[in-house]
């Protein structure tokens, strides 16, 4: 009885043992799927969202979330701001060009990440924001930065636009206030510094509608000061800005901070010009004896006309690189226009070929028909002809015929 027990006991304990160990087993296999599904899953990339780089003296920021069409999150805008701290910081590089990455400069602020968190909150964090809400817009820059715009460059991204002093557009790019459609303000300086770039009127009218313009318009309006070809805006912001750093900085960076001064600093026009004076420094003045004596080294008394009939001004300021690729460019403009006027030669000879085919063709036509006309004439002369000798062959032989009759007897003979 003892041993019967003992073996249903034993049984039993089998049983849950079994039991355990396949739980354990079915655990540990659970585990390790959880484990390799963690391991399967990608793990998000932390994205670099805005590059900073050297072209040889010249920083080049740009703006990496091509995703989202360059929209600026809070993130981004902190980084942006520490570029440009670094770039002002910098005194071996004098200019930087903004450009984005991706088809498009920038289309504002990210307007998902506002979604995702309290709406008061987050309002009041961008409005309290010294530097700006996509950038360091509400600051004055000390160096000159040069814009490159493709794509999309709108609400936000305009006014990041209009913090810098220069402005390359491409001919396919878009510009406007399109946050004027979900209700978010102008808040990055567009409010300061569009009316004095292109007066009351127009600043209001682009502000208020929240209409797209083209590069045309923009370029006739004074928001961009070139128009290049769709994929050229880096390259020509980066000769702009090259162009700017052959110059003697401090008298160039003395007259920038003397105009932005005379915008928005002072109100009245005395006041103004005190200020030219007053920015005016010891560097100034060293670069200044510096120029006067190039430039009695390089010209002459009698050829000071020459270097005022120049095609190219600033051909002297330009390195070689960019010097290449303005020829370079000549030299394509150059090969189209000369293959235009090809085909337009080619056109004009067509024109004439067919012309004189034409010409030659009714030519024919009318000498045919003159023939044909002559031959008629002829033909017509002939019948007549033929007409009138039947008619006068028929008067003779009547003629004739009257002459022959005979005359009637008037007496008999006598008989015989």
């Amino acid at each position: 009885m003892f041993r019967q027990v003992s073996r249903y006991v034993n049984k039993i304990v089998e049983a849950n043992v079994l039991q355990i160990n396949r739980g354990i087993n079915s655990a540990r296999c659970l585990l390790k799927k959880d484990a390799c599904a963690e391991m399967l899953e990608e793990k998000p990339i932390k994205q670099n969202t805005v590059l900073v780089e050297k072209d040889k003296n010249i920083t080049l920021i740009g703006i990496n979330r091509p995703r989202q069409r360059n929209a600026i999150d809070g993130q981004t805008a902190a980084k942006l701001c520490e570029a440009f701290s670094a770039f002002e910081a910098d005194d071996a590089s004098p200019v930087a060009v903004l450009y984005g990455i991706g088809g498009s400069f920038c289309s504002g602020f990210d307007i998902l990440e506002m979604a995702n968190e309290d709406e008061s909150t987050v309002s009041v964090e961008i409005l309290m924001m010294p530097e700006g809400s996509v950038g360091p817009t509400r600051r004055q820059l000390g160096k000159p930065v040069v814009c490159g715009i493709n794509g999309y460059c709108v609400a936000n991204g305009l006014e990041l636009a209009l913090m810098c002093d220069l402005r390359v557009m491409e001919d396919s790019a878009v510009l406007g206030f399109f946050n004027r459609r979900f209700g978010v303000p102008v808040i990055d300086g567009g409010t300061a510094r569009l009316p004095a770039m292109i007066g009351l009127s127009r600043a209001l009218d682009l502000i208020l509608t929240g209409r797209h313009v083209c590069a045309e318009e923009a370029n006739s309006m004074g928001i961009v000061n070139r128009i290049v070809p769709t994929g050229e805006a880096l390259n020509k912001a980066i000769e702009l800005a090259k162009c700017l750093s052959k110059f003697p900085q401090s008298a160039l960076n003395h007259d920038r901070k003397s105009v932005y001064s005379a915008v928005f600093d002072v109100g009245s026009f005395q006041q103004a010009i005190q200020n030219e004076i007053m920015y005016t420094s010891k560097d100034i003045i060293d670069q200044m004896h510096d120029g006067i004596k190039w430039f009695n080294k390089t010209f002459k008394d009698n050829d000071t006309d020459s270097w005022l009939k120049r095609d190219k001004s600033m051909a002297d300021w330009y390195d070689e690189e960019v010097a290449e690729a303005a020829a370079k460019v000549d030299e394509e403009k150059q090969a189209k226009e000369a293959l235009r006027i090809e085909a337009e030669q080619k056109v004009q000879e067509e024109k004439e070929r067919k012309f004189k085919e034409k010409t030659l063709k009714s030519a024919k036509v009318t000498e045919k028909q003159k023939t044909e006309k002559e031959v008629e004439k002829n033909a017509a002369a002939t019948e007549s002809k033929e007409k009138d000798d039947k008619n006068v062959n028929s008067v003779e032989s009547k003629s004739k015929v009257d002459c022959e009759e005979p005359k009637p007897q008037t007496s008999k003979e006598p008989k015989k």
